[in-house]
């Protein structure tokens, strides 16, 4: 039964998956439909967590848009995932950056490597 679930999954990844990790600030070129319509809309923050493995594997990112900081989960192989275009590379420490949602301003920055 496992394999079967396994191979399934595999015809489902996506191959041009870019190499980025927690810290890293990235664009995300997300699909949205209204209606009948279909436009990709950019979405550019940093990589708080990357969580999961193989078909479910998911990466949320975080920004701060008027003053607001608003956080997204994407699934990394969803076919409304256009692209993930890595903007800067991040120094960090630690596998999950929650710390930043209680900071504002400065303090919120990622070091670059």
């Amino acid at each position: 039964m496992n394999d079967i679930i396994r191979e399934i999954e595999s015809a489902q990844l996506k191959e041009n998956v870019p190499e980025f990790c927690v810290g890293d600030t990235v664009k995300v070129y997300g699909k949205i439909r209204e209606g009948n319509h279909e436009r990709i809309q950019v979405f550019e923050g940093t990589v708080l967590k990357k969580q999961g493995g193989g078909n479910r594997a998911t990466f949320t990112i975080r920004k701060t848009s008027n003053g607001i900081g608003v956080e997204k989960t994407w699934p990394l192989h969803s076919p409304n995932v256009e692209k993930v275009e890595v903007v800067r590379r991040g120094k960090v420490r630690r596998a999950k950056l929650y710390y930043l949602r209680d900071r504002v301003g400065k303090k919120a920055k990622v070091k670059e490597k």
